[in-house]
């Protein structure tokens, strides 16, 4: 199952410098694995020592916001569109 995950510019040191990558995963853990096969150390940048999501960083399956769904567990359809999104702070 083929899903399109759009990488923001602070990971795409990590993924070649390609900003549109297409991975495979039935849920988005399943493809935040598939992530770091395909490029290693990208995972720990997305989640913590336990395997949670990092707080700062925010997950988007066709503009769902995935804390909405069912987090990591999110299923993903063939042609899926997966935005990872790092949070912005300011004052």
């Amino acid at each position: 199952m083929a899903v399109t995950v759009l990488v923001p510019t602070t990971l795409q040191s990590f993924t070649n410098n390609q900003a549109t990558l297409e991975s495979n995963g039935s849920t988005i853990a399943e493809l935040l694995d598939s992530l770091e096969q395909s490029f290693p150390g990208i995972k720990s940048r997305l989640c913590d020592e336990e395997g949670k999501l990092r707080r700062f960083v925010n997950f988007y399956v066709d503009s769902e916001d995935i804390r909405h769904l069912d987090g990591i567990n999110t299923i993903l359809k063939d042609g899926d569109e997966v935005s990872i999104v790092p949070a912005v702070a300011g004052g």
